[in-house]
C-alpha cells in the first residue's frame, strides 16, 4: 500500500467559537475578540498540537448586531505580528481584503510578518462582497463580483513583484568596504495596469519565506479559476462528500491545465467538530449551543444572506421558493448556493436551518467522539476530497483544546500527522517550496548567481 502523503490542519481562530451562541456559555470569555491573553493561549494550544497553522478571518466592516453577540475583533496582521513572539513553529494566517487595500502597505505588511515570525506567515486573499463594506471607503455598492476577481489578479500580480525586487543575496553588509546591500540586487518594478500603477522597489528585503503562503477560500466560479491560478492553500465550505470530491478534483484539474503542480495547492475543508467522551454527550452539547440561538437574530442573518426581507422568513417552514438565484448574488456566491442547496436537499425548515448554520455558517458540522470525528477526517481524506482540515472550534478554547489533546493523538496513531515539526517556515510545514525570485531568476541563471534557498514555483 503506498504510503500515504501528510494530513494538514489548520486552527480557525473566531473569538469566542464559531457557534453563534458561545460567548453565552458560563466559561466562555466573552471579551475574547479583543484579548490578547487568550489568543495567546489558543496559538500555544495549537501549536502544542503540532498544527501546521492558525488562521484569522477578517472584514473592513462591523458585522453582526453589536448589541447581540461580540463583534469587536483586532486586525490580523497586528494581532499575528504578537502571536509571532509566543510561539515559535506554527504558521500565522491573517486575512486582508485586494478590495480595500493597495498593494504595496499590503505586501509590505505582509514581508514584515514572514520577517517578525522566521518565515511563518500566510495571506488569505479576499475580495470582500457587501455594500456595508462598501460605504466604509466612499463607495455606493460593492464592485461586481468579477471586477473583484480582476481586481484581485493584478493586486497580488503586484504584491508577489513587490515581495521579489531584492534579490536574496542584495544586502551584503560588509562593513569594511561601506557597502550595505548591491544597488543592482534592488529593483523597481515599475507595474502599470488597470487596477494600479506602482514603481516600487518594497522597502523590506525579500523575507523568509520569499512570499507568505498565498491561501484563498472562494468556491464560485470565479473564485476556482483565481485559486488554481494563484493560491497554496483552499479554504473550502463543503457539506457532502461528494460535493468535497468534485471541488477536490475541479480546482486541481484547472490547476494542472494552468500548468501548475495539482500537489502545490492544498484543499482545506472546513469542519466544525463538537466533541463528547460519548456521542449522545457530543449531541447534548451541540443542542445546548442550539438552544442558546436567538431565532430572530439569527433569522435577520439569514435573510440579509439570501437578500431577502426578515418578514419573508417564517421559522417553522421551509425557504420561500421565490427567492434571488446565484446570478443575482454579488457577494460571496459560492456560500449562497450552499446555504439554499442544504435547506432544499434536507427540507429544513428556517428555524432548523438556523441551527445548522449557527455552528459554522454552511461549513459542516459533526458531533461526536474523538475516534468519530479522527473516522471523518481520515474518510475525507483517504476519499480524495481533502489535502487536511480547518478545524473551527464551536467553542473556544474548550473546543480546540479537545481537539488538540484527543483528535490529533488519534490521528497520530494511525501515521496521518505529525508528531514533531520537521521544519520552521509555514511552507515548509505544507510540503510547499521557496518560490524562485522572478525578477533575477534570468539573470542569475545567464551570470551564475547561486541565490540563496530558491526553489521552483509550483
Amino acid at each position: 500500500m503506498p504510503e500515504r502523503k501528510p494530513l494538514h490542519l489548520n486552527a480557525f481562530l473566531m473569538s469566542v467559537g464559531h457557534h453563534e451562541a458561545a460567548w453565552r456559555l458560563p466559561q466562555s470569555p466573552a471579551s475574547g475578540g479583543t484579548d490578547l491573553d487568550h489568543y495567546t493561549n489558543l496559538a500555544r494550544i495549537a501549536e502544542r498540537g503540532k498544527l501546521d497553522s492558525l488562521f484569522l478571518a477578517d472584514s473592513p466592516v462591523l458585522q453582526g448586531d453589536p448589541g447581540r453577540r461580540p463583534v469587536s475583533k483586532l486586525e490580523p496582521t497586528v494581532l499575528l505580528t504578537a502571536l509571532a513572539g509566543a510561539t515559535s513553529r506554527i504558521g500565522l494566517i491573517a486575512t486582508a481584503s485586494t478590495s480595500y487595500n493597495e498593494p504595496y502597505n499590503l505586501a509590505r505588511r505582509f514581508a514584515s510578518l514572514d520577517h517578525v515570525s522566521g518565515g511563518r506567515a500566510g495571506w488569505n486573499i479576499v475580495t470582500t462582497a457587501g455594500a456595508d463594506a462598501a460605504r466604509n471607503f466612499g463607495l455606493d455598492d460593492t464592485p461586481q463580483h468579477h471586477a473583484r476577481y480582476l481586481r484581485a489578479a493584478e493586486f497580488v500580480e503586484v504584491a508577489t513583484k513587490l515581495w521579489d525586487t531584492w534579490a536574496d543575496d542584495a544586502v551584503l553588509a560588509d562593513k569594511e568596504s561601506g557597502v550595505f546591500a548591491s544597488a543592482e540586487r534592488v529593483r523597481a518594478i515599475r507595474h502599470q495596469g488597470t487596477y494600479f500603477r506602482v514603481d516600487g522597489p518594497l522597502n523590506v528585503r525579500r523575507s523568509p519565506q520569499g512570499y507568505p503562503l498565498l491561501v484563498q477560500a472562494g468556491s464560485s466560479e470565479d473564485g476556482k479559476e483565481f485559486a488554481a491560478r494563484y493560491a497554496e492553500a483552499v479554504f473550502t465550505a463543503q457539506q457532502t462528500l461528494e460535493e468535497g470530491i468534485a471541488f477536490y478534483k475541479d480546482v486541481k484539474q484547472r490547476a494542472e491545465a494552468l500548468g501548475r503542480n495539482p500537489e502545490g495547492i492544498k484543499i482545506l475543508p472546513g469542519i466544525v467538530p463538537v466533541i463528547g467522551e460519548t456521542e449522545a454527550e457530543a449531541r447534548e452539547l451541540d443542542a445546548e449551543l442550539d438552544r442558546l440561538i436567538v431565532p430572530e437574530y439569527a433569522k435577520r442573518q439569514l435573510a440579509e444572506r439570501l437578500r431577502i426581507a426578515p418578514e419573508d422568513l417564517h421559522l417553522d417552514e421551509e425557504l420561500p421558493e421565490d427567492i434571488p438565484t446565484e446570478d443575482e448574488i454579488e457577494g460571496a456566491k459560492s456560500r449562497y448556493t450552499l446555504v439554499v442547496e442544504l435547506a432544499r436537499r434536507e427540507r429544513l425548515t428556517v428555524r432548523e436551518l438556523i441551527g445548522r448554520l449557527g455552528g459554522g455558517r454552511g461549513h459542516r458540522t459533526f458531533a461526536g467522539t474523538a475516534e468519530q470525528v479522527a473516522d471523518t477526517i481520515e474518510h475525507w481524506y483517504d476519499s480524495g476530497a481533502a489535502d487536511g482540515f480547518n478545524i473551527m472550534p464551536a467553542v473556544l478554547p474548550s473546543g480546540l483544546e479537545v481537539f488538540v489533546d484527543r483528535v490529533v493523538p488519534i490521528l497520530q496513531e494511525r501515521g496521518l500527522f505529525r508528531t514533531e515539526y520537521e521544519g520552521s517556515t509555514l511552507r515548509e510545514h505544507y510540503g510547499l517550496p521557496r518560490p524562485a525570485n522572478r525578477l533575477f531568476e534570468d539573470v542569475d541563471r545567464s551570470e551564475g548567481h547561486l541565490g540563496i534557498g530558491l526553489a521552483a514555483a509550483t
